[in-house]
């Protein structure tokens, strides 16, 4: 088979065809599940999520939650 002959599509049906066969329908959802690309950017979620703290901020922050 000529991979470069068949589009993304076919090549991920046999794929998948191809995990069912030998890992079974709950073994080849399990590997899919770690193998998936996801979405979103990282980068920036994080940012959003933690801002832009200097050294100075984490190192007072490792402190206070030292103090808990």
């Amino acid at each position: 088979m000529n991979a470069q002959a068949i589009s993304l599509n076919e090549i991920r049906r046999i794929g998948i065809q191809a995990l069912t066969e030998k890992l079974g329908i709950v073994g080849m959802i399990r590997f899919m599940q770690q193998s998936e690309i996801g979405y979103g950017d990282y980068t920036i979620e994080r940012e959003k999520i933690l801002g832009n703290p200097s050294i100075e901020d984490l190192y007072n922050s490792i402190l206070n939650n030292r103090k808990l």
